[in-house]
């Protein structure tokens, strides 16, 4: 059972956009710290923007900050990223993300933890992802 519904990738030219969704069941959604991550084949998963959903606190790594847009929809249970001013090397499977931390962690814990991009490890959900290509 997939635990994500992700679309929105694509090929494009060098220096142009994208936008990503992702739709997940309440349960995640619930978890309240979601993000986008990209891997590219032999290399690490790469978290570069997370959203904690009850406040929209946003973070993103340096690499993407000023250029990608993380944002939400609660009531879809959604969240999206706007990917602008693409490069070549930024060619990878984008995904979504959620931080599956235990119910007894306090809201302001997890609040804390997503700002600073959140706590990943294998215990996390991850998506599939979409194929993004950039050209150059």
């Amino acid at each position: 059972q997939e635990n994500f519904e992700e679309s929105g990738g694509g090929s494009v030219a060098a220096g142009g956009s994208l936008r990503l969704s992702c739709t997940t069941s309440g349960s995640i959604y619930d978890k309240n710290c979601m993000g986008w991550f990209r891997q590219v084949p032999g290399k690490e998963r790469e978290i570069v923007a997370t959203i904690y959903t009850v406040d929209d606190t946003q973070w993103y790594s340096d690499s993407v900050k000023d250029r990608f847009i993380i944002s939400r929809n609660s009531a879809k249970h959604s969240i999206y990223l706007v990917m602008n001013d693409l490069k070549p090397e930024e060619s990878a499977i984008y995904g979504c993300a959620a931080d599956a931390h235990p119910a007894t962690i306090p809201s302001p814990v997890v609040r804390t933890s997503c700002g600073f991009g959140g706590s990943w490890d294998s215990g996390d959900y991850y998506g599939q992802g979409t194929q993004v290509s950039i050209s150059s």
